[in-house]
């Protein structure tokens, strides 16, 4: 068995691109392989800026207690009744991937709803671009979407100094043990 795996065909993240999609949301029950807790002292108010801020929808609640929200699958939060919230963010973030053409309404659409709670976009030097906003009950939330990927870019260096090289395009059949789970370096 190889090491490594090409775990693109279970993720629901496409392929970057300015074409991107971001994938329909889905509704369906799984066994979540993760998934995030998120105290609040005013469950009404969080839920409307997830929603209409950082385009999460509901999955289910319990009313009163919790509510189940979604974005796209295994991008599950956990909203919670709590009587004490932080009164300020920790240094911890919780990431979610999205599409470049997405990045622009999330970030006015959590503008309009709390004018000073978004920083960014910021390009990263592993070729994403990120916006960081700070929800009601003060988490903090990193919308993330890949960049396309230049060969040329120093995000490319940057990535090859970790480690990470693209699959080989040189036609020498690389790609293809790629694509079958096994790991390959460009030349």
């Amino acid at each position: 068995m190889s090491d490594y795996y090409n775990a693109f065909e279970i993720s629901p993240v496409p392929a970057p691109g300015p074409d991107a999609v971001p994938p329909e949301p889905y509704r369906g029950i799984y066994g979540m392989p993760a998934f995030a807790t998120v105290p609040t002292a005013d469950l009404a108010a969080s839920v409307d800026f997830w929603t209409r801020g950082l385009g999460f929808f509901e999955l289910f609640a319990v009313p009163g207690q919790l509510v189940h929200l979604r974005r796209w699958a295994f991008q599950d939060v956990l909203l919670v009744a709590a009587a004490d919230v932080p009164d300020r963010p920790a240094a911890l973030s919780l990431s979610f991937a999205c599409v470049l053409g997405q990045l622009e309404s999330v970030l006015e659409s959590c503008r309009a709803l709390r004018p000073d709670a978004v920083e960014g976009p910021r390009d990263t030097p592993w070729n994403t671009r990120d916006i960081t906003v700070i929800t009601p009950e003060h988490t903090r939330v990193v919308l993330t979407a890949a960049k396309v990927y230049d060969p040329e870019s120093q995000e490319a260096r940057n990535l090859a100094a970790m480690g990470i090289t693209p699959p080989d395009t040189t036609g020498d059949g690389a790609e293809d043990r790629v694509q079958n789970g096994e790991h390959a370096r460009a030349h």
